[in-house]
């Protein structure tokens, strides 16, 4: 795990003498790979990167079976060829929205900005102008750190909070990108705490709804056509840190080149809600964002993994999707 340089308020990535040892000069060569990609017209690069992704879709065999057997719990309605599709269309979208956000950590941010299409932002300069404190809901997408790092270069302060990567350099890499107009990152293993104490301090948040946190503090609720064990927790945020909870995700589309992003209206439907109906929305949320977006969406992570008494862990099923 990487050093840092930890303060009251935040997590400071700190470049280790180790990253130079051979061990990363793979981690290097591909982040090199990503920065010079990210310097080529998308127009040019994106038919690439798809290409690239399907591909890596492919060899990447423990993600794809992931994808494979969310997307058939989630939708067993699509043929075996239709959610195939999403997944190798989802792949493609990876890397195209990964060197995006590495254009931004590189360039004039005015230059991803010219190729951004924002939906709903009224609806945030209304709170900003009210001086409101908000918590943005964004579903797990590929482009998910691109909006908070263009409000920051726009000069809204943002907060967010984060896992570390297994890969020391690549997490100081991308967390040094994400920080690269000034925004505060929060680890996890810190605790909330100092998330709520930004958010209270004027800082906008970055909540991600959709990890499962097991079953203990969770509510099986709903999720597309089956359920998830989903952490109610913007309903206390909302409450402690006197916050609106905005819902939030970009779409990055390879054949305009440009990301659009959409905002829905504040959830003040939440105020007095209990723990099983402020996760179903939230769920709804996501459902409403993904639905017509489906390669967008995260589908590799173990969203489904946390099962109700007797049931059986849906990656552990053997008979699902064997490797051959």
């Amino acid at each position: 795990m990487e050093k840092a340089k930890k303060s009251h308020s935040e997590f400071i990535p700190e470049f280790q003498k180790a990253f130079w040892h051979p061990r990363y000069w793979g981690t290097w060569a591909g982040v090199g790979a990503f920065a010079g990609l990210a310097m080529l017209p998308p127009s040019l690069r994106d038919p690439l990167l798809g290409k690239v992704g399907r591909i890596a879709g492919r060899f990447g065999k423990s993600a794809r079976r992931r994808a494979q057997i969310n997307l058939l719990y989630c939708f067993p309605e699509l043929s075996e060829a239709e959610r195939e599709a999403i997944i190798d269309e989802m792949f493609a979208t990876a890397p195209q929205a990964m060197v995006l956000m590495a254009e931004l950590g590189l360039r004039d941010p005015q230059k991803v900005m010219q190729r951004v299409d924002w939906h709903g932002k009224e609806i945030v300069d209304e709170l900003k102008a009210r001086g409101e404190n908000v918590i943005f809901l964004v579903p797990h997408g590929w482009a998910v750190d691109i909006p908070a790092m263009l409000m920051a270069a726009d000069g809204q302060k943002m907060a967010a909070m984060f896992h570390n990567q297994g890969n020391a350099l690549f997490d100081y890499l991308w967390n040094t990108v994400r920080r690269r107009f000034g925004g505060r990152m929060h680890a996890r293993n810190d605790g909330i705490k100092p998330f709520i104490s930004s958010v209270r301090q004027g800082y906008w948040g970055y909540y991600l709804p959709d990890q499962d946190h097991g079953a203990e503090h969770s509510e099986f609720v709903d999720f597309f056509a089956t359920y998830k064990a989903t952490l109610p927790a913007i309903g206390r945020l909302m409450k402690v840190c006197r916050a609106r909870i905005v819902p939030m995700f970009p779409v990055y589309n390879r054949k305009t080149h440009r990301l659009d992003i959409f905002i829905r209206p504040p959830m003040d439907d939440l105020v007095d809600a209990d723990d099983n109906r402020i996760a179903r929305r939230m769920n709804e949320e996501v459902e409403i964002f993904v639905r017509p977006n489906l390669p967008q969406y995260t589908w590799i992570l173990k969203l489904l993994k946390t099962r109700k008494e007797g049931e059986t862990e849906p990656y552990r099923r053997k008979e699902l999707f064997p490797y051959k």
